[in-house]
C-alpha cells in the first residue's frame, strides 16, 4: 500500500486523504496529488521524494495528498484516479546545467514525456501510469511535472550541491502552482 510521506496506515486513514484499505478518495478540501518520484538512496535521483517531504512540511499534511512514489508502480493508479490535480516531482535530463528547474504543465507535460529521447529513469513508468489513467478516463485535468536536472546519481543519500541549491526555487514553483490550483 502506498502511503503519504511519513504516514502509517492508521495516520493515513485519519488524515482523510486515504481510507484504511489504502484506496484514496477525493477530499473536497484537498484534491491535489503531489507525487515525488525517485530513489533516495541514489543521491540526486531522490530529489523528487525529498522535495515533496519539504513541501509537505511547509504546507501541512492536509494541504494535498503527498505520496512518495519511489521508483513508481501501478499501485499509484488509484491515487491518480482520485484527483483532478496532480503535480509530479522528479529529476530529469533537461540538457541543462545541474540544478536547472523546469515545469511542464498539461499537454506540455505529455509532450515532454513522449518525446523521442528518454529523459528520466522513471519516465516509462510514469507514462504507463498516465496511459492507464487515460484509458480509464480519469487523467487529471490539471497535471504538471516539475523536474530538476541531476548532477550525479550514485549510491548516496546526500543530494549534490547544485540540486540542493535548486530546492528553494523548486519549492517556490511547486507552491505557486498549487496556489494557482487553489490547493491548501
Amino acid at each position: 500500500m502506498a502511503l503519504g510521506v511519513g504516514e502509517n496506515q492508521y495516520e493515513a486513514s485519519r488524515s482523510g486523504n486515504v481510507v484504511a484499505a489504502g484506496v484514496p478518495r477525493k477530499n473536497p478540501a484537498s484534491a491535489a496529488l503531489v507525487l515525488g518520484i525517485g530513489n533516495i538512496l541514489l543521491s540526486d535521483d531522490g530529489a523528487g521524494v525529498k522535495l515533496i517531504e519539504r513541501l509537505r512540511s511547509e504546507l501541512g499534511a492536509d494541504a494535498a495528498t503527498f505520496i512518495d512514489g519511489g521508483t513508481i508502480g501501478f499501485a499509484l493508479l488509484s491515487y491518480v484516479e482520485a484527483t483532478d490535480s496532480m503535480l509530479v516531482v522528479d529529476t530529469a535530463d533537461l540538457d541543462s546545467a545541474p540544478g536547472t528547474i523546469a515545469l511542464f504543465e498539461g499537454e506540455a507535460m505529455d509532450r515532454y514525456l513522449t518525446s523521442v529521447r528518454r529523459r528520466t529513469v522513471h519516465e516509462v513508468g510514469l507514462m504507463d501510469l498516465l496511459d492507464m489513467a487515460r484509458l480509464q478516463d480519469c487523467l487529471p485535468s490539471r497535471r504538471a511535472l516539475l523536474c530538476i536536472q541531476p548532477a550525479c546519481i550514485n549510491w548516496s543519500e546526500a543530494l549534490s550541491a547544485p540540486v540542493a541549491a535548486a530546492f528553494p526555487g523548486a519549492l517556490e514553483q511547486a507552491r505557486a502552482l498549487l496556489e494557482r490550483w487553489e490547493v491548501g
